[in-house]
């Protein structure tokens, strides 16, 4: 897991059924916009404005990306960069001590970051819809560990922040 996965495409998973939807699109966009802001450097207006114009459901050298949700790719990646240290410091307690957030590389570290925002903070979105989007993002660009990873972290999160929600589903299954 320590090597670096390339940089986040926009093409869904063999299967995925929720291709078309746009805050699948959303959410691989944010974790795209997160991603370039971690390699580039860039600042967060500029990064949203670039994403916008020339991404979301734009095609961008042969690529086609998905139509999104704009105001909720927007609350995602602002939310994180908002959110980033109590985000960390979460997502690092539920990682084992010997492999924290700063070993992941930086694709599944961003897809772990925008996934555990919505689980803090976006109630609106049923926590296992959150963590199911989120896996299928991670099997986009991962063949070995890195869903299960995003799936039990995302999990433990959602066990601890939402615990009233989780609980409530298991008992009604």
């Amino acid at each position: 897991m320590t090597r670096e996965a390339s940089p986040p495409k926009d093409k869904p998973r063999k299967g995925a059924s929720r291709a078309g939807n746009k805050r699948t699109a959303a959410r691989l966009g944010a974790v795209q916009a997160l991603y370039q802001m971690d390699i580039a450097g860039g600042d967060l207006p500029s990064t949203l404005a670039e994403f916008e114009a020339h991404r979301l459901g734009r095609e961008l050298d042969g690529e086609q990306y998905g139509d999104a949700d704009a105001a909720f790719f927007r609350d995602l990646v602002t939310g994180v960069v908002r959110e980033q240290l109590r985000i960390d410091r979460l997502v690092d307690r539920v990682l084992q001590t010997s492999w924290p957030l700063k070993r992941i590389d930086l694709t599944l570290r961003n897809i772990l970051r925008a996934g555990s925002y919505e689980l803090l903070y976006r109630k609106d979105v049923p926590a296992r819809a959150a963590i199911t989007e989120y896996v299928d993002v991670a099997h986009g660009f991962y063949e070995d560990d890195g869903p299960r990873l995003v799936n039990g972290v995302l999990d433990s999160i959602a066990r601890e922040e939402r615990a009233d929600e989780v609980s409530a589903k298991r008992a009604g299954t």
